[in-house]
């Protein structure tokens, strides 16, 4: 596994540290008020709970599943919800944790979706976010790291499935792929 990777992005000791400062953002922010946080699932599984286990408060956690991906190197443009219920977001503020910020166009469906069910406020963080025009208008409120626009993988990003649980984030070789 560790042979598919061109190069290491950001090391694990990086994450670390990064999410220690994340964790103390979102505890300025939401000074011991009830929040929601709501998990993109697969892919910020990782980054979610090594985030919130940094929040020394009560947190309601939920799990979403959506797809853009569907297996590809390239988002499809299709933003799937494969949950059959959502969770109940009314008059509640949430926070969004997904892996990756690449078109937006998950973020700004999810964000759309929550504010449409009556969610009081819904901000967002990402562990990464790449640099490049979003084909959705949106932005993260919290940002791990900013990266180039290149295929990346580990720390609970993958490729059909495989290198989530690399403990850092690399680019994936073209041999790989």
């Amino acid at each position: 596994m560790e042979n598919d990777i061109e190069k290491v992005l950001v090391d694990e000791q990086e994450i670390q540290r990064r999410l220690d400062g994340m964790a103390l953002e979102l505890e300025g922010d939401f000074p011991g008020e009830p929040l929601l946080v709501v998990v993109l699932l697969k892919g910020a599984l990782v980054f979610a709970a090594d985030l919130l286990r940094r929040m020394p408060r009560m947190l309601e956690i939920e799990c979403l599943s959506v797809a853009s991906y569907h297996g590809g190197l390239d988002s499809c443009g299709v933003v799937s919800f494969l949950d059959r219920e959502l969770p109940d977001v009314r008059g509640r503020r949430v926070l969004v944790l997904d892996d990756i910020l690449d078109t937006g166009r998950t973020l700004r469906a999810v964000v759309d979706r929550l504010l449409g069910d009556g969610a009081l406020e819904v901000r967002t963080g990402v562990l990464l976010a790449k640099a490049k025009r979003r084909a959705a208008d949106v932005e993260a409120n919290y940002v791990g790291f900013h990266i180039a626009d290149e295929f990346v993988v580990g720390y609970g990003l993958d490729y059909r499935g495989r290198y989530r649980n690399l403990p850092y984030v690399g680019v994936l070789g073209r041999a790989a792929r």
